[in-house]
């Protein structure tokens, strides 16, 4: 399997979570809205710690660039947990409006920011370090 492939499953999967905590806002499922979204933004950043403290390290030092893409990458990270801290926030006070506007900016910047590693950084990863994917299967 390749490092585009893995990765994007683990995308796709925490997709499925934060639509899942956005159903259960919209429908005052307020327990269920917790736990989804507890679930979804732990494996996420699972994820972003992967990309951060592994595969990033690993590509910088394969190709020399350090300030490219994955600069790029982790600033975007780093908007996706203020987003994700505001959706904790909102799914604990059970403020419907609030979750929902969260979730609907975070499925935006997380849409554009898979796009990219999906489509850019990950096919570079692949043809740079191709052995990085042992350590995803």
């Amino acid at each position: 399997m390749s490092i585009t492939t893995a990765l994007q499953q683990q995308h796709r999967h925490c997709d499925d979570f934060l639509a899942q905590a956005e159903s259960a806002a919209r429908a005052a499922q307020w327990g269920d809205c917790v736990t989804a979204t507890q679930v979804f933004c732990q494996m996420t950043e699972a994820h972003f710690a992967l990309e951060e403290e592994s595969l990033f390290p690993a590509f910088e030092q394969a190709t020399g660039m350090s300030s490219g893409p994955t600069q790029v990458m982790r600033c975007e990270h780093a908007q996706a947990r203020d987003l994700m801290q505001g959706l904790q926030d909102a799914s604990q006070n059970r403020d419907a409006d609030d979750f929902i506007g969260c979730a609907e900016t975070l499925l935006i910047l997380l849409q554009q920011h898979n796009m990219k590693e999906e489509n850019i950084l990950y096919p570079m990863c692949d043809r740079s370090i191709p052995e990085f994917a042992e350590r995803l299967a």
